[in-house]
């Protein structure tokens, strides 16, 4: 398995207009999801975790990453805030020390 962790903390991929960064984020994980190793973990936290609820244009991206072996690991407290707990479509909830644990473990963080 892969030791890399890619962190999503924002709705969408990097720091630009909403479409624009939610343009790049479904790019970026339809080629992840294409990817001959996909990474060890997917972390979301912030508003990263709505990446992976009902309604976001990468479910289907991060379904198939998740299929290939990758954890994704959502942030509870970040769902709870945003009254998402129950929209979760892809993914495992967890807290803060289980997103420690991930960063602690890897060999490479990427901050998408």
């Amino acid at each position: 398995m892969n030791d890399t962790v890619i962190l999503f903390t924002r709705n969408g991929l990097g720091d630009a207009p909403p479409e624009l960064s939610r343009l790049l984020a479904v790019n970026f994980a339809g080629l992840l999801a294409q990817s001959p190793e996909p990474p060890g973990a997917l972390l979301f936290y912030g508003e990263g975790v709505k990446l992976a609820c009902e309604g976001s244009p990468v479910i289907d991206a991060l379904r198939r990453i998740e299929a290939r072996g990758a954890s994704l690991l959502l942030c509870r407290t970040c769902l709870d805030y945003f009254g998402l707990l129950d929209r979760t479509a892809a993914g495992k909830i967890g807290g803060m020390p289980d997103i420690l644990s991930a960063l602690s473990a890897a060999a490479k963080v990427v901050s998408a």
